[in-house]
């Protein structure tokens, strides 16, 4: 159930990372590059620490096959923070007052929505809230606006386990999508999108840094009342370093992208989740003790939710899954249940414990 007394983590976020990278990690912060200091040591603006950045940005440029004419920031504030910085970066492109267009489909776009109504009018142009946030509305339902300065959405909802199947199409109007929960686990064509947004708490690195990948020709927008450091055209003429950035972060997030690289880059992780998801759906599905509510067509990859029939059973599910090294199973306070999530960095062995688990339980249970 363990290795190397290491549990198996299905965290929502922060998560579990590769093995591989935090033990090079735990070197690293004693001394990195034989410099005789950690690299949570080392100035951001060193020969060194810009190396590694670079790097990064490259990495990741390859790893997501950004287009020349997209801008990658690392920012701080998280996804949240975002909410405040992408309307005040790009509200100012409405053909009239500042407004934008956003399609709910769970917690954190409902967040989205709440935030961007401070900086101009932000309208629902279509949610799945009447079906318990379970779906995605059908794209022919959605009440775009031709003034809106873009639409919104949240590609992959962490607390409800729901995930679009593909990006929409909303013609000229540049789509915002935050991808923090499944960024990196799937490919993505990242010229159907305006912003893609995400911390990486989930599927990258330790909390405290967002990855903002933007269309040049939609940085320089901000309304006045921007903040220099959420300013996108400031940080992109700084390399993301108005101020001292959070440097142990990215070096990390570097180190997993270099990961990813050596498991066959993000189209060979992506054959992994789906094998991974597969196996809990399949159990899900032919279970008379588990409910899986999801609607199947947007079931995400990254966190599979479900139910206990007998809900009375939960906390003794908890309690023996913890004890068999299975941790973090636990559903978001708004929405009940359970939940796993089975980002990257959990390995296929992991959701195999967690089927077993599973079954044996609701055997005992019968």
């Amino acid at each position: 159930m363990v290795f190397d007394n290491r549990v198996y983590n299905f965290a929502p976020g922060p998560a579990m990372l590769p093995k591989e990278v935090l033990e090079e990690a735990s070197q690293d912060i004693l001394n990195w590059q034989g410099l005789g200091a950690g690299v949570m040591e080392v100035s951001h603006r060193s020969k060194a620490f810009m190396a590694c950045y670079q790097k990064a940005i490259a990495d990741l440029t390859d790893l997501m096959q950004v287009p020349s004419n997209y801008q990658i920031l690392l920012l701080p504030g998280g996804a949240m923070g975002m909410n405040a910085a992408i309307p005040m970066n790009l509200m100012g492109l409405a053909k009239k007052d500042p407004q934008a267009d956003f399609v709910v489909t769970g917690v954190w776009s409902a967040k989205s929505i709440k935030e961007a109504g401070k900086y101009g009018n932000a309208r629902l142009a279509a949610t799945s809230s009447a079906q318990q946030y379970t779906t995605v509305p059908q794209r022919n339902s959605w009440q775009l606006s031709a003034d809106s300065a873009y639409v919104h959405i949240c590609s992959n909802e962490t607390v409800g386990g729901v995930e679009f199947d593909e990006p929409p199409d909303v013609g000229d109007v540049p789509l915002v999508a935050d991808i923090s929960s499944h960024m990196l686990s799937r490919v993505m064509d990242i010229s159907k999108y305006g912003v893609l947004f995400g911390g990486i708490q989930k599927n990258i690195g330790p909390a405290g840094l967002t990855i903002v990948i933007v269309r040049k020709d939609l940085i320089g927008h901000a309304m006045p009342l921007t903040p220099t450091i959420w300013d996108w055209q400031v940080q992109a003429e700084t390399d993301s370093m108005i101020n001292t950035p959070p440097t142990f972060n990215i070096y990390f997030a570097g180190q997993v992208f270099e990961w990813i690289k050596q498991q066959g880059g993000v189209a060979a992780i992506e054959l992994i989740n789906q094998k991974k998801s597969q196996l809990l759906y399949d159990l899900l599905d032919k279970s008379s003790l588990y409910d899986a509510r999801v609607d199947r067509r947007y079931r995400s990859r990254m966190n599979v939710t479900f139910y206990l029939q007998d809900e009375s059973l939960q906390e003794r599910f908890l309690a023996e899954s913890q004890a068999a090294g299975l941790l973090g199973l636990k559903g978001h306070k708004s929405a009940g249940g359970l939940r796993a999530s089975i980002y990257n960095a959990m390995p296929l062995a992991g959701v195999e414990q967690l089927v077993a688990f599973m079954k044996e339980f609701e055997r005992r249970s019968a």
